[in-house]
């Protein structure tokens, strides 16, 4: 009788582990926005520091104002340089939350590419597929209105498309040459096209790589082209990750690891700063976070020592 009753007092304490968890990934880490700052030393001795803020995969709905709120308001810290890496919308009805969120940022110099989520809406899943590996594209999904985003980055905030492409945009006074891919996660990039696009840009002292999903190939084809430092989302930081072990999946090819945060990335015998940002939101139909706050992130882009 003694064993059931330990039995029973084990399920329900790790019953109740598992409630009082649910209550604060879904009810309240979710919303507990954070602003990172990182430094990496990628420039120029004796150059000006740029401050790039790195926002990804927000996900915006309609309803979610607090977000929109939180994202719109980083536009006071007046960073040189905006890179988005993706997944703006996450909902068929997305477009005034994202012109909220980023309006206040027009006249800023930016950057964007494409997640999976700017250009089809999220489908219904078992969350706990999420940990079986990557997920894959629904060709049943409605499409969104990527065309309308694609018009307010560009023309109403004045940013650059980097889907599959290079350019060179001007930062605080210095041209930057940047090259990106739309999302590997769906087979969507197009290296060869921005190596092209690439070595038709006149030379700079400075190139930066900008993908959404971080897999090898295309983390080795940045390197491979020069570039300097790497800036991806996609991973959500695990979005689900354990305390003292970190990311259970990455849902691409990148080590769990290296899901979030500031690290590195080798190939071909250079090493070079990369930045996968943990993101801003979370499918609708996977509303959680844990040990794994929604963020964004001031990168200074410093001399080297």
């Amino acid at each position: 009788m003694s064993g059931r009753r330990t039995a029973l007092t084990v399920l329900a304490a790790a019953a109740s582990a598992a409630a009082a968890a649910g209550v604060w990934g879904i009810g309240i880490e979710r919303h507990l926005y954070t602003l990172r700052a990182r430094t990496v030393h990628v420039l120029e001795p004796g150059s000006r520091p740029i401050r790039a803020l790195h926002i990804s995969d927000p996900h915006l709905a309609p309803w979610q104002k607090r977000r929109a709120a939180w994202i719109s308001r980083l536009a006071a810290l007046r960073p040189d340089l905006v890179i988005s890496t993706g997944d703006n919308m996450g909902h068929p009805d997305a477009l005034p939350a994202v012109r909220a969120a980023l309006g206040p940022f027009a006249g800023t110099p930016g950057v964007f590419v494409h997640g999976s989520n700017d250009l089809w809406a999220p489908k219904p899943r078992n969350p706990l597929k999420y940990l079986a590996g990557p997920s894959r594209h629904h060709p049943t999904t409605a499409a969104l209105d990527t065309e309308a985003l694609d018009a307010f980055l560009r023309d109403d905030l004045g940013w650059t498309p980097l889907d599959n492409t290079a350019a060179v945009v001007s930062v605080a006074g210095r041209d930057i040459r940047f090259m990106g891919t739309n999302d590997a996660h769906h087979q969507l990039e197009d290296l060869e096209s921005a190596h092209r696009a690439l070595i038709d840009l006149p030379d700079a002292s400075l190139t930066l790589g900008v993908t959404h999903a971080p897999y090898r190939h295309v983390l080795d084809a940045f390197i491979a082209d020069g570039a300097d430092a790497l800036f991806a989302g996609h991973t959500h930081g695990g979005q689900v990750r354990l305390p003292g072990y970190g990311a259970l999946v990455a849902n691409c090819d990148l080590p769990a690891k290296q899901t979030r945060g500031l690290s590195t990335w080798s190939h071909g015998g250079r090493t070079v700063p990369l930045h996968v940002s943990a993101g801003l939101g979370h499918s609708i139909y996977a509303p959680v976070r844990f040990a794994c706050r929604p963020e964004a992130t001031l990168v200074t882009l410093a001399p080297r020592r």
